[in-house]
């Protein structure tokens, strides 16, 4: 069915354009699928246009690799590219804490109180969706508190690479629970001006899910290869 683009068709096509990042960050496209226009057109009820675009600027984002002669396909990081891409940005972020406890204002501050408290509200709900949402406004919101716009550029960049696994690297219990931990520790640093340990918790953080996700990746490896 052909449907036709309101009016209003920027907020049309960005809302595609959220909507399909955030299918790819949750794993619901997951890594190594084609994105089929056809078929995404027809589950958003939209014209192919928007997802088109989506399509591209997801690629510029570098959560879709376009690849001759077989369209676009969900990013899909071999192990070791995790492992370099989590370090990369565990001192990126590591980085821009250091910066943000000297720089960050009064009101920026009393913006992350207010994100931790819905995050910790998603989170006693359980609700990983909502939490993750919370919890990537609070990591770049750190970050442009730094305020040094190229860090921003490089942060942004990196981290889309590996936004999905950073979801997913909640979605065990007890480390969802050490990570919140951390972000309270942030907060702390943050309201104390203490730039030495927010750059230490920053890092620590990051490092923490590598680890988590390294361990979820190589379980999945060993089920492959046990089932064949």
């Amino acid at each position: 069915m052909t449907v036709i683009e309101q009016p209003n068709s920027q907020n049309l096509h960005e809302a595609i354009f959220q909507k399909l990042r955030l299918l790819l960050v949750e794993g619901k496209i997951a890594p190594g699928s084609k994105l089929n226009e056809r078929e995404l057109a027809e589950s958003l009820h939209v014209s192919r246009t928007p997802i088109r675009e989506a399509i591209r600027r997801l690629a510029a984002d570098g959560l879709v690799e376009l690849i001759t002669n077989r369209g676009a396909i969900a990013l899909q990081l071999s192990l070791e590219d995790v492992i370099h891409t989590f370090d990369v940005i565990a001192d990126l972020e590591g980085f821009s804490g250091e910066l943000a406890a000297n720089n960050i204002t009064n009101t920026t501050l009393s913006e992350l109180e207010a994100l931790q408290y819905e995050m910790m509200a998603s989170y006693a709900r359980r609700d990983l969706s909502s939490y993750y949402k919370l919890n990537l406004r609070i990591h770049h919101l750190i970050n442009q508190a730094a305020n040094n716009p190229v860090l921003t550029q490089l942060f942004s960049q990196v981290n889309a690479r590996i936004e999905a696994l950073r979801f997913r690297s909640n979605q065990d219990g007890v480390k969802w629970e050490k990570a919140v931990e951390e972000h309270q520790e942030m907060l702390d640093a943050l309201k104390t001006r203490d730039s030495v340990r927010m750059r230490k918790i920053m890092i620590q953080h990051v490092r923490n899910k590598r680890d988590v996700v390294v361990q979820l990746l190589k379980a999945e490896a060993l089920e492959v290869e046990t089932a064949k």
